[in-house]
Parts: C-alpha cells; sequence; structure tokens
C-alpha cells in the first residue's frame, strides 16, 4: 500500500480504534506507540547489476512496557495527529511503499508491508504481511522461475514441471 492510500485509510475511518495484525490471529499489543515515521531511501543494484531506487515511508511501532495489560488501542484520530505533525516537518513521498516495523518478545524485528483492512465495528484493523526475498535478477542470472503445481499435486500445463 502505498503512503497517501494509507493515510486516506485512517482519515476515512476518523474515531476508530486502531489495530495491527502482524501475523494470523496475532495482534501488535494496545500498548503500542508509534515510536519513529522513517522517510527512506533505497539505491540498490541487484546480483544482474541492475541498478534500482525507490522510497518508503516506515512507521516503528513499539509496545510500552509500561502499559502491559492497557486494552484501549490507539485511535485513527491520535496517529492521524502523529503522523500529520511528521508530514509537517518532513514531507512525505505520498507515492512510497508503506511499512510497519515491529517486533515483540515473540516476534522478530521486521518490515512489514500494509496487506489489507477491514473495518470491525469500531474498529480499523491493518493487516499486515511480510514479503519473501527474491532474485530480482532472474532473467539475467539465469534463475529459472519455479514450476506451477495444481491443488492436486499435478503438474498445470504448459508449466514445464513435466
Amino acid at each position: 500500500m502505498r503512503t497517501k492510500e494509507f493515510l486516506e485509510v485512517l482519515q476515512s475511518h476518523p474515531n476508530k480504534s486502531l489495530l495491527f495484525q502482524y501475523a494470523e490471529g496475532q495482534l501488535v499489543g494496545a500498548n503500542y506507540h508509534i515510536t519513529e515515521v522513517k522517510h527512506v531511501k533505497i539505491d540498490a543494484v541487484d546480483c544482474g547489476a541492475g541498478i534500482d531506487a525507490w522510497n518508503e515511508t516506515i512507521i516503528q511501532l513499539w509496545e510500552s512496557p509500561d502499559e502491559i495489560g492497557k486494552t484501549t488501542y490507539m485511535s485513527t484520530d491520535k496517529a492521524m495527529g502523529i503522523l500529520n505533525k511528521v508530514g509537517q516537518m518532513k514531507a512525505y513521498d505520498l507515492d512510497a511503499e508503506v511499512k510497519i516495523e515491529y517486533s515483540n518478545a515473540l516476534f522478530h524485528t521486521a518490515q512489514l508491508f500494509v496487506n489489507d483492512f477491514e473495518i470491525h465495528g469500531d474498529n480499523l484493523l491493518i493487516t499486515l504481511a511480510v514479503q519473501k526475498t527474491d532474485c530480482k535478477a532472474k532473467e539475467t542470472c539465469g534463475v529459472p522461475e519455479p514450476a506451477m503445481v495444481s491443488e492436486e499435486g499435478n503438474c498445470a500445463p504448459g508449466s514445464g514441471c513435466c
């Protein structure tokens, strides 16, 4: 999700409790704070000598140990207040991919993609996802695409796995 879309989702659902699901059935605790917003410029070279550049907005969430057991989540209004203040100090690249950086005692630090959102009563649930690493230069490096296997475990027609 792009930064512009993320901000629009928050603005479109005022006064909702803002929940983040970092894994299936696992929510960031209600004791979370937005502790940092990073405006990141990536300038990369892949293994095939391809050059690429892009921007990312990374919003860091941290669970306060002083507020364990808290049951009231941050509101979308409070989150927008924080993000608007950041935007006044350092302008967002609204086309940048937005990621949520998070960890807890049971989940390693990760930058998670905003996968989707759902409304559940007074809650705005942001679902997060991990994107696996991948070779960006498959064609240049001669890395074959994986064969497509059907749900029955058979090779899909034209997949090249048979």
